[in-house]
């Protein structure tokens, strides 16, 4: 299966990346992404997501497109200039990735696209499957406009899923690093009373199961990239202390994170009890399954 991947040089690239072989990697600095993840990659070929489609070349032997660009929602507060940046570098990033897949001599496959759980909004308790409504809020229109351009490939007959993600757990970076700080200087705690569910994910299960959609054919669609156990903030804070020995219960106000965040504050505190029906019911297996031994295998060696 001959690959070719956006957002290689993010989070979850390098890891996804060394799962195939000799992978086609697509970015806008192919000396960043030379350096980046240049031993990983058997071509590097620049394109900017935001002035058209890739070069045809890229495409020449894919089979399967694994498209994980898209500006961080993390980064800073969200001005209208930072909420364009985000809606664009996936909503237009999308449409012109597709754009280059509908023309290309052969059309790989299967195109396996990033969305979030930000699609569902805050749910408070409810079990969120894929077929769940969408929010009516930024990131969940960002969401359906997201995957409405991706969808947009199966016009051409090719088989198009969209792999939902949660909060990605692995060690050097992501929403873990940003968390470890706190915690081990002692500040770590709940967000506000912690009863807000949170969808998680090792980065190693999120790797194998972009593999496990792209490589299973009754897989067409939205699918949740989460863990089958979701778990509360509040029960998330506590493992992650347990696994740094350090206190959490040090609560963070929303007041004071919406003063910090801003709108992103809203993300934080939103619940979102989602489930991996799809990737089960085609029997993808989780390694990580359980936080508890996702942490460990995350933290043991720097514990």
């Amino acid at each position: 299966m001959k690959a070719l991947v956006t957002g290689a040089t993010g989070f979850v690239g390098p890891r996804l990346l060394r799962l195939l072989e000799q992978p086609t990697v697509v970015s806008r600095n192919p000396d960043r992404a030379r350096a980046v993840v240049g031993h990983l990659a058997g071509r590097i070929v620049r394109w900017n997501p935001l002035e058209g489609p890739p070069p045809s070349e890229a495409f020449d032997g894919v089979d399967v497109v694994l498209h994980l660009a898209g500006e961080s929602v993390a980064e800073g507060r969200w001005t209208a200039a930072q909420k364009a940046r985000i809606r664009d570098s996936r909503v237009v990033g999308t449409r012109h990735l597709v754009q280059g897949i509908v023309q290309a001599a052969r059309k790989p496959a299967v195109l396996v696209s990033a969305s979030a759980v930000g699609y569902y909004g805050d749910r408070g308790d409810e079990e969120l499957t894929e077929s769940a409504p969408p929010a009516d809020d930024f990131l969940g229109r960002v969401c359906v406009e997201w995957e409405r351009e991706a969808a947009a490939a199966g016009q051409a007959g090719v088989r198009v899923v969209t792999a939902r993600t949660g909060i990605v757990l692995g060690a050097g970076g992501g929403a873990l690093g940003k968390m470890l700080t706190p915690f081990k200087l002692g500040g770590g705690g709940p967000l506000g009373n912690g009863r807000q569910w949170m969808p998680w994910i090792h980065v190693a299960d999120l790797a194998r199961l972009y593999l496990h959609a792209a490589e299973t054919t009754a897989i067409q669609g939205p699918m949740n990239a989460v863990a089958p156990h979701p778990v509360r903030n509040l029960e998330f804070t506590k493992a992650l202390g347990r696994a740094l020995h350090r206190p959490a219960f040090i609560p963070a106000p929303y007041f004071g994170l919406r003063l910090l965040f801003g709108e992103f504050a809203q993300v934080l505190f939103a619940s979102q009890r989602v489930i991996p029906r799809v990737a089960l019911e085609t029997g993808f297996v989780f390694q990580y399954p359980e936080l508890t031994a996702a942490l460990h295998e995350i933290l043991a060696p720097a514990a």
